[in-house]
């Protein structure tokens, strides 16, 4: 079986300020970026690839986590991590010295998930899946092992998860075809940068729904009464059976929140996402009482399955929104399912970036298929932005995401844009730096 040889960083940085793509009540001029690791093998055309997404300055310290942790996996064997990869994860994790720089949250525990990324990108190559069909097929054992069950045992034990497991392993394969047949429900951040002029927002919100897109979220936070005129026009834009959702970015207090949201006005609000600080569990409680019934969203910034464990415990969201380069990887996230699944909370993934909704989408598809199958209240978050980058790009149409066949775990990008891309050498950067 192949062997990891070696591995490289590029800290690759996609110039998305200049338009103010990604633009919002507390990130305002983002540089969408990817801290890019290659893990190189002994078999030629092998490699494995995973990254941290940031937001531009400082993907350079993310590079360097990368490069403490991948040093560890040379002269692995694939054949062997293949068959113990919960074993690798909680290995990365609990390393004893790198661990005390979180402990599993921040810079390091991102970069564990970048690490752990492209290893199973390598062996779902090996295997030839795609990764949310590679974990689908395991058996409840296997996913159960998957899981560091440390802290989560309160809420959660192995053999709750397996018996859950157990359930729905006779509805696989028709929950798999189904979702072959007619993909994942989307919606779409698109319209919504906050710095976007009211004319472009309307265009683009029409757009979308005719796109088929049945939820659209703007950005929010700045300013009281733009939002309101904002949404208002938005209501007027999509009419009233599409849902409206606001994403605040973290940028109000805990009342402030209560008292914004209350103050919005009839437009039939479907959720607020990241009202407060995102490691408030109790203030996000006492919004998610404060507002009802307008919901909470949130978890994009969420450090670890220990943060969503409180957040279900103590009901303080209503949409569960994993990210793929947030966490430590795909083992915690596979824990983050099961959380949710045990709560009954949908997982409605956080996407978007550079590289997220190429990612992000294997954990839905995985829990459509083996965990917590179709239902109504699941939906992808989609942007337009930056596809075009990555090798196996997302398949979204009429506002649906359809399962890529291509092998691997969605992180790798075209050879063409890191060379391009690569800060600040890359060609796209020399004139700006």
């Amino acid at each position: 079986m192949a062997k990891i040889t070696g591995f490289k960083t590029l800290d690759v940085r996609f110039p998305t300020s200049r338009g103010l793509d990604g633009s919002d009540a507390m990130n305002k001029d983002p540089d969408y970026s990817a801290a890019y690791l290659t893990l190189e093998t002994d078999t030629p055309g092998l490699e494995g690839n995973g990254f941290v997404f940031t937001l531009g300055r400082g993907n350079d310290l993310a590079c360097d986590a990368i490069d403490l942790i991948a040093q560890t996996l040379i002269g692995r064997d694939l054949g062997q991590l293949s068959k113990a990869m919960g074993a690798l994860a909680q290995e990365l994790v609990r390393d004893s010295q790198v661990r005390w720089l979180g402990p599993e949250k921040g810079v390091t525990h991102m970069a564990t998930g970048a690490v752990l990324t492209a290893v199973w990108d390598l062996i779902s190559k090996i295997a030839g899946k795609p990764l949310w069909k590679l974990l689908s097929d395991m058996s409840p054992e296997e996913i159960v092992e998957l899981v560091d069950w440390r802290y989560l045992t309160d809420a959660l034990t192995p053999a709750e998860a397996l018996e859950m497991l157990k359930k729905v392993q006779p509805n696989r394969a028709a929950n798999e075809a189904k979702m072959l047949a007619e993909g994942l429900p989307a919606y779409t951040t698109t319209p919504g940068w906050l710095g976007y002029t009211d004319e472009k927002m309307v265009r683009l919100s029409k757009e979308a729904v005719a796109d088929g897109f049945t939820l659209i979220k703007l950005k929010c936070g700045a300013s009281l009464e733009d939002d309101k005129r904002r949404l208002r026009l938005a209501r007027e834009a999509v009419g009233p059976n599409v849902k409206l959702a606001v994403d605040a970015n973290q940028v109000w207090d805990v009342q402030e929140a209560i008292d914004w949201i209350n103050a919005l006005g009839d437009v039939n609000l479907h959720w607020v996402e990241e009202p407060t600080n995102p490691d408030d569990v109790v203030g996000h409680a006492a919004i998610a009482k404060g507002i009802a019934p307008v919901k909470v969203a949130t978890g994009e910034a969420c450090a670890n399955r220990v943060m969503f464990k409180q957040f279900l415990q103590l009901k303080g969201l209503s949409y569960m929104q994993i990210d793929s380069a947030r966490v430590g990887g795909v083992n915690e996230n596979v824990a983050n399912v099961l959380l949710a699944a045990k709560f009954g909370i949908p997982v409605c993934p956080h996407a978007g970036g550079v590289g997220l909704c190429e990612m992000v989408q294997h954990f839905a598809m995985f829990d459509a298929v083996a965990v917590s199958g179709h239902h109504d209240d699941r939906i992808m978050e989609y942007m337009d932005h930056l596809h075009e980058h990555m090798s196996v790009p997302t398949d979204v149409r009429n506002g649906r995401y359809f399962p890529p066949s291509k092998p691997g775990a969605g992180a790798e990008m075209l050879k063409a844009s890191l060379a391009d891309f690569t800060y600040p050498t890359g060609p796209q950067w020399k004139d700006f730096v």
